[in-house]
């Protein structure tokens, strides 16, 4: 039987399926949240809240384009009456194609080597605010305010167009997902925020790829279908 990200349940993307796991069953549906610009092709994923930095982000690298981006979605319930809901993977698909394998993607700053990784094996990203996102490093770099004001701010504030507000609002793309324009946006600049499945904890990003090694989507997996 194939090891992780390989397993038969691996369920990324997989829209009105029921699966058995270790965990018990799972029902995922896949949520559109629309597309996420990387100019710089420089892929962040990290905790928007407690764990993203204006520039100098760890990063995986991707052709520079837009992107489409999508949460599947899991309920956990032991009655699959969608009582329970949770956020099992992200995802950013960057190609059409047949997917033949995934391998763990390690994140790593400019000029800091990335570890070769057996199957099983992954570097997590830490999540400390219960969320995670998708970004572009230069457009942090480039198109947010001064860092001290990020909190209180932007992500945290009376405005209806705060981060927060923004998160919860169901009429964004439901409770729990949005996608933000980026304060000093010029070309369409953004952010695609998404709960993070069980939580705090550490997170792998996992690359589909062709059976000639194209890299056809890029995934965070939050063990909610293991």
């Amino acid at each position: 039987m194939a090891s992780w990200p390989n397993q038969e349940a691996w369920s990324a993307e997989r829209d009105q399926q029921s699966v058995v796991t270790d965990g018990g069953p799972r029902f995922t549906w896949v949520v559109d949240c629309g597309e996420v610009a990387l100019p710089s092709g420089r892929l962040v994923a990290c905790d928007p809240f407690a764990g993203m930095y204006m520039g100098g982000n760890p990063f995986i690298e991707v052709p520079p384009g837009r992107y489409p981006v999508s949460v599947t979605l899991a309920d956990v319930s032991p009655e699959q009456n969608r009582s329970h809901i949770r956020e099992a993977y992200a995802t950013v698909r960057i190609a059409q194609g047949e997917e033949a394998y995934r391998k763990a993607l390690p994140l790593a700053r400019e000029g800091e080597p990335r570890p070769e990784l057996a199957e099983g094996e992954f570097v997590g990203f830490p999540v400390d605010a219960g969320t995670a996102c998708f970004v572009d490093d230069w457009s942090l770099a480039n198109c947010m305010p001064p860092e001290a004001t990020w909190l209180e701010g932007l992500f945290d504030s009376d405005r209806p167009d705060s981060w927060f507000n923004q998160m919860d609002d169901p009429e964004q793309i439901r409770a729990g997902l949005a996608n933000i324009a980026l304060p000093k946006a010029r070309r369409g600049e953004n952010i695609v925020i998404f709960h993070s499945g069980w939580g705090d904890g550490a997170y792998p990003l996992v690359g589909s790829f062709d059976a000639s090694g194209r890299l056809l989507a890029v995934h965070v997996d939050f063990a909610v279908v293991q």
